[in-house]
C-alpha cells in the first residue's frame, strides 16, 4: 500500500454509474498536470523558466470540465488551468516551447504562459485583464446558437476576477440572450494576496446568479467525481435547453499567485487544512481502496509520464531561440487581407451620408449571412440615427441584435463571434461611449492576431463629432485613442460615396476596424452614389483638389471646412481627404508636399497627441528638404467640447483654419 492509501480519504466519493475506465482516466488526467507542475517548479528554481502560475490543488476542476466537453466545444481557461491543455492532449513540447518563448509555442515568443489560444484544440486563452474573457465566451456561445450545433462553451475566472465590471456585463448579456455558457469561478481563497472577504460581501458568489436570473451551483472543486458528474448532467441538458449556468468551485491555491509571491500571507493552519483535501491524493487513495489501481500501476504511469515530460522538455530546450525580422513582426500585426475591388455600377442615386452607410451595411449583410450586427436600440428602433431602420425585418433578430447597455461585454462578444467564424459589426451608439469598451478594443481585438494568429473580424461603428450642440459626452472626435494602437484600422469618411464603399471594405477586411461617422454630416452632405455594392480600398487617400501653393491634409468634417474656405479664397491647393487614418496614405501626403513645399493639417480633435502631430512629424522626417515654410497644425481648443453653440463654435478648429491658411501662404 502507498502512503497515500493509508491516509484518510477526505471526500465521500459517489461514482454513480461511472465505469472503472472513466475513473482511471480522470485520475491519470489529474496526475499528468500535477507532475508537469512539479517539474516546472524545479526548472523555475534552476532558472530554466522565468515564471510559473501554479494550479496545484485545483486540477479536479480543469480536468473534470474538459473531460465532459466534446473536443469541438470551446474552453476559455485562465493561468491555473494546465489540466485543460493536457486533457485536450496538446503536445507537451508545444506547451514547453510556449513557456520558453520558442517558435513551436503558440505565440512565437510574443506572449507568455497561458496567454494564447489555439483553434486546433478549441481553446481560447486569457489576457491579463481577466474580465473580457467572459464576454468572449458570450460571443462564442452566440455563434453556437446561430449555428444550431447544440454546443456549449466553458469559461474560467477566479473569485478575484468576479469583481471586474466586464464579468457582470457578460453575465447579464448571457442571461438576456440565453447563451449556453458554463461560467466557472474557481474560488481558491485569494486574489493574489487579497482574501475573499475583501473581494466580495455576499455569502457565496453563486448567490449573484439570482440577480441575473441565472441558474447557479456551488460545487466542491477538489472532488473530481462531484465536478465530473454534476458538469456532465448540466452540459447534457444545456445542449438541449440552451442557457447560461454560473458555477462556483470551492478550492484553494496551495502556492503563491505566481511563485515569486510566496504564501506568507496565508495562515499555516489553512494550508494544512486544504492539504488534507488535495484532489489527486484523495482520489488516488479512493481508487486504491476500491481495488481499481495499485502502487505498481501508479509507479508505471508516473514513469511513463516522466518519460513523456523529459522527452518533450528536451525537444523544447533543444529548439533554437526564436528568430524573426522587423518585417515579419510588422506583417503579423494584421491578418493578411488581399483587397478585391468591386467596381461601382453606373446607376446612381442621391444619398445622404447616413443613407449611404445604411445602404452599404445592408448590402454587405445581404452578401454574407455570417454577418451579425449588435448595438443598443438598433433593432425595432433602427438605431438612434436610424441607420439600421428596416434591418430587423430584412435579417431577423438573430442577426440584428439589441444589446443591453454594456459596451465592454459587446466588444468582447464581437471577438467571440469572430473566433466562432462570424463577422461582427457593433454600433457604438456614440463614439464617446467607446471609453466603456476601451479595454477589449485595444487589448483583445488589436492584439489577438499578433499574439496567436487569431483574426478579430469586427467592425465598430463610431458616430462622432461636434457641431450638433451635444456637449462633452456626445461630441468627441476620439480617433487618436485608436490610431496609436497597432492592430486596429481606423476609417473616417467625409462623403456618402466614400462611406458606402469604405464600410463594405471594412466589413470584408478580417481585421478590427473602427469606422468613424460624423454626426453633423449625416443629413447635411448629399452625393450621387452607385446603387449596387462596391468597395474602396482602405489606406488610400482622395485628392479632392489639385494646386501648387499648399498641401491641405484633413479628414471628416475638416474636409468640408477646407472646401468652404477654398471656395472663398483664391488659393491653389492640393486638398487631401485621408479617408483612412490607419493605415495612413503617407505616400499621397509626401508626394503633394514635395510638390507644393507647404503643409497645413486640419483636424477637429484638440491638438496635443492628435493625427496632425504625427503627420507633421512624418513630413518633417521624410520631406524636410522640400519644405518652404514651417508646418501648420490647426486643431480645436485643449478643452472638453462644450454644449452651448457659442462655446462650441469657439472650441472648433473650423473658424481658425482660414487665418492659419493665409498665414502659411504668406510665409
Amino acid at each position: 500500500m502507498s502512503t497515500t492509501a493509508k491516509s484518510k480519504i477526505f471526500y465521500d466519493y459517489d461514482r454513480s454509474n461511472l465505469s472503472d475506465e472513466t475513473l482511471i482516466y480522470l485520475y491519470k488526467s489529474m496526475l499528468k498536470p500535477r507532475m508537469i507542475e512539479e517539474k516546472m517548479l524545479i526548472l523555475l528554481r534552476q532558472g530554466k523558466i522565468s515564471k510559473w502560475f501554479s494550479g496545484i490543488g485545483q486540477e479536479a476542476i480543469s480536468v473534470g470540465i474538459t473531460a465532459v466537453l466534446d473536443k469541438e466545444e470551446y474552453i476559455l481557461p485562465m493561468h491555473r488551468n494546465l489540466g485543460v491543455f493536457t486533457t485536450r492532449e496538446i503536445p507537451l513540447y508545444r506547451l514547453f516551447s510556449q513557456w520558453q518563448g520558442k517558435a513551436s509555442g503558440f505565440t512565437k515568443g510574443r506572449d507568455r504562459s497561458f496567454h494564447f489560444g489555439t483553434q486546433e484544440y478549441n481553446i481560447v486563452g486569457m489576457i491579463s485583464h481577466l474580465g473580457p474573457q467572459f464576454g468572449v465566451a458570450d460571443g462564442i456561445a452566440l455563434g453556437n446558437l446561430l449555428k444550431k450545433n447544440n454546443q456549449v462553451c466553458a469559461v474560467f475566472t477566479g473569485e478575484g476576477g468576479t469583481s471586474e465590471g466586464d464579468i457582470h456585463e457578460a453575465l447579464n448579456v448571457a442571461s438576456v440572450w440565453d447563451l449556453p455558457v458554463l461560467f466557472c469561478i474557481e474560488n481558491n481563497g485569494y486574489g493574489l494576496s487579497t482574501p475573499t472577504k475583501e473581494q466580495y460581501n455576499c455569502e457565496h458568489l453563486v448567490d449573484r446568479g439570482m440577480g441575473y436570473g441565472m441558474e447557479s451551483h456551488r460545487i466542491e472543486g477538489n472532488n473530481i467525481l462531484e465536478v465530473y458528474t454534476k458538469i456532465k448532467a448540466l452540459v447534457e441538458d444545456m445542449r438541449e435547453n440552451p442557457r447560461p449556468v454560473l458555477l462556483e468551485f470551492i478550492t484553494f491555491r496551495m502556492r503563491g499567485h505566481e511563485e515569486a509571491s510566496g504564501t506568507k500571507y496565508v495562515p499555516e493552519d489553512l494550508i494544512d487544512t486544504w492539504s488534507e483535501k488535495d484532489p489527486l491524493n484523495n482520489f488516488e487513495a479512493y481508487l486504491i481502496a476500491e481495488g481499481l489501481i495499485s502502487d505498481t500501476l501508479i509507479s508505471d504511469w508516473k514513469a511513463d509520464i516522466k518519460i513523456e515530460i523529459d522527452a518533450n522538455l528536451d525537444l523544447a530546450f533543444n529548439e533554437s531561440l526564436i528568430e524573426s525580422t522587423e518585417r515579419k513582426e510588422l506583417d503579423d500585426v494584421y491578418q493578411e487581407f488581399v483587397y478585391q475591388e468591386t467596381k461601382p455600377n453606373k446607376e446612381t442615386e442621391e444619398l445622404r451620408l447616413v443613407d449611404a452607410i445604411s445602404q452599404g451595411l445592408k448590402q454587405s449583410m445581404e452578401r454574407d449571412d455570417t454577418t451579425v450586427i449588435m448595438g443598443q436600440d438598433i433593432a425595432e428602433y433602427g438605431g438612434v440615427f436610424k441607420i439600421t431602420e428596416g434591418f430587423l425585418e430584412a435579417f431577423g433578430h438573430d442577426r440584428v441584435r439589441n444589446t443591453p447597455i454594456c459596451e465592454s461585454a459587446i466588444v468582447s462578444a464581437a471577438m467571440g463571434l469572430s473566433i466562432n467564424g462570424y463577422k461582427a459589426i457593433m454600433e457604438m451608439q456614440f463614439a464617446d461611449f467607446a471609453a466603456s469598451g476601451f479595454n477589449p478594443i485595444v487589448n483583445y481585438l488589436a492584439k489577438s492576431h499578433y499574439r496567436w494568429n487569431q483574426k478579430a473580424d469586427v467592425v465598430i461603428r463610431m458616430p462622432c463629432g461636434g457641431g450638433v450642440e451635444a456637449g462633452p459626452f456626445h461630441s468627441q472626435t476620439n480617433e487618436a485613442w485608436f490610431t496609436h494602437t497597432p492592430g486596429l484600422k481606423v476609417v473616417y469618411p467625409a462623403f456618402p460615396y466614400d462611406a458606402k464603399g469604405l464600410i463594405a471594405s471594412a466589413i470584408e477586411d478580417p481585421n478590427p476596424v473602427l469606422f468613424f461617422e460624423h454626426k453633423a454630416l449625416y443629413r447635411r452632405i448629399r452625393q450621387e452614389v452607385p446603387t449596387d455594392y462596391f468597395t474602396i480600398p482602405l489606406g488610400k487617400a482622395a485628392i479632392l483638389q489639385e494646386g501648387s501653393d499648399v498641401t491641405i491634409v484633413t479628414y471628416g468634417a475638416g474636409v468640408h471646412w477646407a472646401l468652404e474656405t477654398l471656395e472663398q479664397q483664391n488659393i491653389s491647393a492640393d486638398l487631401i481627404d485621408l479617408r483612412t487614418l490607419s493605415p495612413l496614405d503617407t505616400e499621397a501626403i509626401y508626394t503633394s508636399v514635395r510638390k507644393t513645399g507647404k503643409l497645413i493639417i486640419l483636424q477637429e480633435d484638440s491638438m496635443f497627441g492628435g493625427m496632425a502631430s504625427d503627420i507633421s512629424a512624418l513630413v518633417s522626417e521624410h520631406c524636410f528638404e522640400s519644405l518652404d515654410a514651417p508646418i501648420k497644425r490647426v486643431a480645436s481648443l485643449e478643452t472638453p467640447i462644450p454644449f452651448a453653440k457659442f462655446l462650441e463654435d469657439q472650441y472648433l478648429s473650423k473658424n481658425k483654419f482660414e487665418a492659419a491658411l493665409k498665414d502659411l501662404i504668406a510665409y
